[in-house]
């Protein structure tokens, strides 16, 4: 596969799954940078293990998987690429405060065990500003409500400044608010360059944000255009929880909040 710059995403006769079992197969998909694409799909369809696999959460059991120019799991700098994952709140082996869990997502720009600098610590109050919460910085995150926890986890990923952004079902099971505060955040994100690929079954209050769709039917794509041709011609795409059948306790890309990372942070 060719590397080309104008591409965050290339995928080239992907075949993605568990094991050595195939959820996705023959998959061509090409996102380019600045990009904002919703992947959408019915329950079991395949959605979800297309995502975890361009972050290496799911194997690519043939064919070609690039990100930002890398083969999948190949990049460096693996700060450029964002992930928010598909659970509600936030969870840590130790109480942290809002600070300490948006300040998790610079690790993956400094290392694990580096103190934040200055800009770092700019960096994450940016992001936390970003979605809503900056007068709620030093509370602890089990004080918060679902959706401002949703919210907690999308500016985590924002603190490492990510060029890609990926998002699992970042409005399910958050009230109308906070869905319409992520609707703003992103919006200023994809305004700012960042490509985002967003897997969800509700595009109605990112319908502003999101401009093109990739509707994964059985494992493979079955459309490839403009959103609203996907909402018209495609029906209904809700997907449950638990989408494709994934593993239990899959690993995430960013590192959780525990006793040692908070210390390493300068956390209190």
């Amino acid at each position: 596969m060719t590397p080309s710059s104008s591409d965050a995403v290339r995928l080239r006769d992907a075949h993605i799954g568990y094991d050595d079992v195939a959820v996705v197969a023959g998959v061509d998909l090409t996102v380019r940078h600045g990009e904002a694409l919703a992947v959408l799909g019915s329950n079991g369809s395949g959605k979800t293990t297309l995502a975890r696999g361009m972050l290496g959460l799911a194997t690519v059991l043939g064919g070609d998987v690039e990100l930002l120019g890398a083969p999948v799991g190949r990049l460096r700098d693996r700060g450029r690429v964002g992930y928010v994952p598909q659970r509600h709140t936030v969870s840590g082996a130790v109480p942290a405060t809002v600070r300490e869990v948006v300040s998790v997502g610079r690790l993956a720009r400094l290392g694990l065990f580096r103190r934040l600098r200055a800009a770092d610590r700019v960096a994450v109050g940016e992001a936390v500003a970003a979605v809503g919460l900056a007068d709620r910085m030093e509370e602890p995150v089990a004080s918060l409500s679902g959706g401002q926890q949703r919210r907690v986890l999308v500016a985590r990923a924002l603190a490492a400044q990510p060029e890609l952004l990926i998002m699992d079902e970042p409005t399910a099971g958050v009230d109308a608010a906070s869905q319409d505060a992520l609707a703003e955040v992103l919006g200023r994100v994809s305004a700012a360059g960042t490509t985002l690929l967003v897997v969800t079954h509700e595009t109605g209050p990112l319908a502003s944000v999101l401009t093109r769709a990739v509707v994964v039917d059985q494992g493979r794509i079955s459309y490839d255009g403009p959103l609203a041709g996907a909402e018209t011609g495609h029906g209904d795409h809700h997907c449950g929880p638990e989408d494709d059948g994934a593993r239990a306790g899959y690993r995430m890309d960013q590192p959780t909040v525990s006793a040692r990372s908070a210390r390493s942070l300068g956390g209190r």
